[in-house]
């Protein structure tokens, strides 16, 4: 499964944070960041994670996230 997220995390240094946070919650999935995107997307690839889960996350943390469509 791959779940594609539009933020508003605006600086490396945390999204280094938030790949962390999620890592620890999710640890077999692939997480990235593409900050350079004008959505500055969130791609999480992996069988077992809860989206909802990673946009109360992202909310919990400061940041805007929602499902791109």
């Amino acid at each position: 499964m791959v779940e594609v997220f539009k933020t508003n995390v605006k600086g490396q240094r945390a999204a280094k944070k938030i790949i962390n946070l999620l890592n620890q919650n999710w640890p077999v999935c692939r997480i990235n960041f593409d900050l350079e995107d004008c959505d500055r997307v969130l791609r999480i690839e992996g069988n077992d994670f809860c989206t909802n889960r990673i946009i109360e996350l992202l909310k919990l943390n400061g940041h805007h996230c929602e499902i791109l469509n």
